[in-house]
């Protein structure tokens, strides 16, 4: 079964928690700049990385989210890196296809080769120009295309210009292809365009699932409901377009990329993911095997 069969059935799709947090958790350091690709450095954290994946399988997961959130050119430069993002993106993808394969199951499980912005998540201020986010994005397509991922995710995005960029380059390999925006506590995009706006312009060039992550729980009903109703009117076919959401739990830092904190436990997490109208349901920063537990019996 292909992950597009997959989303056309009538069953939600589990994604994966927080693997940057959750290697924070472990005693590997994820200290910035490098944050979560710090576990791709040696094979003692690369093991923690694939025992990590194979955890949220067995919790539940249907797909498996890559740990090529840093993997890039730019945010490998600072420690000397920038020349291995090829070598570290072929060696992430390789870990959770392992991971799969280390937790066999009678149900098809995903590779959701994960891109998100080039500079800071949360600095839509820093998005750089047209040519380089061709260029650099270009480059880590290319990258997860090679490594045969079953889809593309692209997450935590702060602006419409970005998202479009990747989008575009991205389905034009002909891999499905997930955009998933980070919002303010008003339900607009960092940049501060809309969500109705995204999806008007994302939705023709052929993406699969829009949606909405790495925001407190609480805050992600109003957006996902501003989506739905934005597909509904883009597709004018009376069938809801595939959404997707996975909240945060614990708040973001500078000195060390994210604070984990227990603010929400799995029940109350899944108190509020199980009112999200959403086809594709996970967790982001600060969640843990035991949210993708709770989650996958709640959503049965």
């Amino acid at each position: 079964m292909t992950f597009l069969t997959a989303l056309a059935q009538p069953e939600k799709l589990i994604l994966d928690g927080a693997t940057g947090t959750e290697l924070n958790r472990r005693g590997v350091d994820t200290g910035l700049p490098l944050w979560s690709a710090n576990a791709l450095m040696n094979d003692r954290d690369a093991k923690i990385l694939q025992q990590i994946h194979e955890d949220y399988l067995r919790a539940g997961a249907d797909i498996i989210t890559t740990n090529t959130f840093r993997t890039h050119r730019r945010a490998l430069a600072p420690s000397g890196n920038a020349g291995r993002a090829r070598e570290l993106t072929h060696r992430a993808v390789e870990i959770a296809r392992a991971a799969i394969a280390n937790v066999p199951s009678d149900k098809p499980r995903f590779v959701a080769g994960s891109i998100s912005t080039l500079e800071d998540c949360y600095r839509p201020d820093l998005v750089p120009s047209d040519d380089e986010l061709l260029d650099e994005h270009s480059d880590r397509i290319v990258d997860l295309i090679e490594c045969g991922v079953d889809l593309i995710l692209v997450e935590t995005i702060n602006s419409i210009r970005e998202a479009v960029i990747i989008a575009r380059l991205a389905t034009a390999t002909g891999t499905p292809v997930v955009v998933s925006f980070v919002c303010d506590r008003e339900g607009r995009i960092l940049s501060g365009e809309s969500l109705t706006d995204a999806a008007g312009v994302l939705l023709p060039l052929g993406i699969s699932a829009i949606g909405v992550n790495c925001g407190p729980t609480p805050n992600l009903a109003k957006p996902l409901f501003e989506l739905q109703v934005a597909c509904l009117d883009a597709r004018t076919s009376g069938h809801q377009f595939p959404l997707i959401a996975y909240g945060n739990i614990g708040y973001a830092d500078d000195a060390v990329g994210w604070v984990n904190t227990d603010s929400e436990n799995p029940k109350a997490y899944c108190e509020h993911a199980s009112h999200w109208p959403a086809k594709i349901i996970g967790g982001c920063c600060g969640t843990t095997p035991e949210h993708i537990t709770e989650l996958k019996s709640a959503l049965k």
